[in-house]
């Protein structure tokens, strides 16, 4: 097999590839033998066609399709290995010559990974940040696990507060018409919580049980409903229970009830040795990414607008996984938050185009410094995750293998690299609090 690379503009090339005959003869046995059981000729079982007879009958042309669908994949994975482009997305494929007896030629118009040119990434400086944990930082926390085990107790003649928890009946208007999804009986709702449009839980403060009152909002915008988008609405309210958050005593006996320590003090102090791992975790993570920030800003590259939109996908089904792991999916999403897909995709935009980068400015410094994996560092990080899962490492070294994932696995190993010599080049990384 022949192959050869012209780059074009804009982070494009053509790849030209040339298979001998005898690759195209087995693509063509190999299509045949798929055919022939497919086929039926007067005079022979099927499948047991003789191969002079059939292309006596139906033409080799017949084959052709089923040959290039052979052999293509495999010349074109063959053809970027010898030339050495990194594709980031599905070529463009022009068959120029596939027959009988003959070489096949074909060209693919290829996007490739883009060359970055890099700016100064040793000896970044490194903005000082207070990572010291804070007493007020120490009860929220201790507030936040007060207001969990608070009990709920109904409130008979008192007004609605924000933070109280609403028992009520509605039923939504527009233009003195009643709307679809828009009632609802014995509905629960906690005021504050930001569950509504924007207007509705805050007229509710003040209602009392058994009160009735028409609350006047107007629909978002970019609400998902479009027959509601920026519409005026009224909504007849009717508040049947009203319950608040009574908050248990913060004392000895509560550190008990929520902890494994005896007094508020012992618990305090857990919290405040919690609070503090996690900012450890947090300066390193600063560290990391003002380091890495630092040198994508400046790096000069072109990013092509594939790469950003393949690791869109990439977060859209990241993020759907998530949401399914909460037992939700994207069309409840949409429902709940009033967003599209259009807006969610904008939304994460700004954020697919800074990882591409990165990781585009990452590579590159590797390369500059090679930056390499070897086998013992590969094992070494099989043997972390089966402890992590655990699960016995040859089943993990099992699993990498057969899904293709070794080589993922180096190069997340080589980036962690690149990303601690980035720091260790860094000035003043010890100084940040």
């Amino acid at each position: 097999m022949k192959a050869s690379w012209e780059k074009l503009e804009n982070n494009e090339g053509v790849l030209t590839v040339e298979v001998d005959e005898q690759q195209v003869a087995k693509a063509l046995d190999s299509a045949f033998r798929k055919v022939v059981t497919k086929v039926n000729v007067p005079g022979f079982r099927k499948g047991k066609v003789p191969r002079q007879i059939f292309e006596a009958r139906f033409g080799v042309e017949s084959l052709y399709q089923d040959a290039i669908d052979i052999v293509l994949p495999e010349a074109y994975m063959q053809a970027v290995q010898e030339t050495g482009i990194e594709p980031i997305d599905r070529p463009e494929v022009d068959i120029q010559q596939f027959g009988k007896g003959e070489t096949m030629k074909f060209t693919a118009k290829v996007q490739v990974k883009p060359e970055v040119e890099l700016g100064e990434y040793k000896g970044l400086e490194i903005e000082a940040k207070d990572f010291s944990v804070k007493p007020e930082e120490v009860e929220a926390e201790l507030e936040a696990m007060q207001k969990r085990h608070a009990e709920l107790v109904v409130v008979e003649d008192e007004p609605a507060q924000l933070g109280d928890t609403l028992q009520f009946d509605f039923e939504g208007f527009v233009d003195g018409e009643a709307f679809e999804g828009g009632k609802a009986e014995n509905y629960t709702l906690e005021l504050g919580s930001g569950q509504f449009i924007p207007g509705f839980e805050d007229q509710m403060v003040g209602m009392k049980k058994d009160e009735e009152k028409d609350i006047e909002v107007t629909f978002p915008e970019d609400y998902h409903a479009e027959e509601l988008k920026g519409k005026k609405a009224v909504f007849k309210v009717k508040v049947h229970e009203i319950k608040r958050k009574n908050l248990p005593e913060l004392d000895d006996e509560f550190a008990k009830d929520v902890s494994e320590f005896e007094t508020l003090e012992e618990y305090r102090n857990d919290i405040e040795k919690n609070l503090a791992h996690r900012k450890e975790h947090e300066k390193e993570h600063y560290i990391q990414d003002s380091v890495v920030e630092k040198a994508a800003a400046n790096a000069k590259v072109d990013i092509p607008p594939a790469m950003i939109e393949n690791e869109l996908e990439q977060m859209l089904r990241d993020f759907e996984n998530r949401l399914r792991m909460q037992g939700m999916n994207l069309e409840l999403y949409f429902q709940f938050t009033g967003q599209s897909e259009e807006q969610l995709r904008e939304q994460m935009k700004g954020d697919a185009e800074k990882r591409v980068l990165n990781q585009l400015v990452l590579d590159a410094i590797a390369k500059a410094e090679n930056v390499e994996v070897s086998d013992e560092e590969v094992e070494a990080e099989l043997e972390k995750l089966a402890e992590q899962y655990k699960r016995p490492v040859d089943e993990i070294r099992n699993i990498f293998t057969a899904n293709g994932n070794i080589e993922s696995l180096k190069q997340d190993l080589i980036t962690r690299k690149t990303v601690k010599l980035l720091v260790d080049e860094s000035k003043s990384n010890t100084e940040v609090a």
